[in-house]
């Protein structure tokens, strides 16, 4: 068995959808990034990869490759599940905390879930996302950005 932990913060933009979890949440802003900024998908992609020792999302998806620009989350967070199913390991569970002010993640948890599930060929059983928020301190507290946290199991 193995353990993984991954984390990404993204910053808040105006002029971009914002995307948790491959989930098109309403916001009036969305999340910087080289890709769609899906800060959750990309702590659990680090979490997957940390756990078979394979380095992390920016060795396979660097934020200087032009070709990748905008890339939807949901392509990286694919390349890395087919890393562990090469690897022959299977995933027992992840668990992710969101930490922001703002959208309460309350409101799209079950959704969330959901999407992680399909994507990852899991049940929903095996997946928790939750939110917190950083009670007003620091860059998360002044809405400027998300954070997330992630940990998974790996067996094989």
């Amino acid at each position: 068995m193995r353990i993984g932990f991954g984390y990404d913060v993204h910053s808040f933009v105006e002029g971009r959808e914002l995307f948790l979890g491959g989930i098109r949440i309403p916001h009036e802003k969305g999340l910087l990034g080289h890709s769609d900024g899906d800060v959750l998908m990309h702590a659990i992609s680090d979490a997957l990869l940390g756990a078979m020792a394979e380095g992390d999302i920016g060795l396979l998806f660097p934020d200087t490759d032009p070709s990748i620009k905008g890339i939807d989350s949901r392509k990286i967070l694919n390349s890395v599940l087919q890393i562990v199913r090469e690897r022959r390991f299977t995933i027992a569970n992840v668990d992710a905390v969101l930490v922001c002010e703002a959208p309460r993640v309350a409101s799209f948890r079950d959704s969330i879930r959901e999407s992680l599930a399909q994507t990852m060929a899991l049940t929903i059983d095996r997946i928790s996302v939750k939110g917190k928020t950083s009670e007003g301190l620091g860059f998360v507290g002044r809405r400027e950005a998300i954070e997330a946290y992630a940990v998974c199991l790996l067996e094989g």
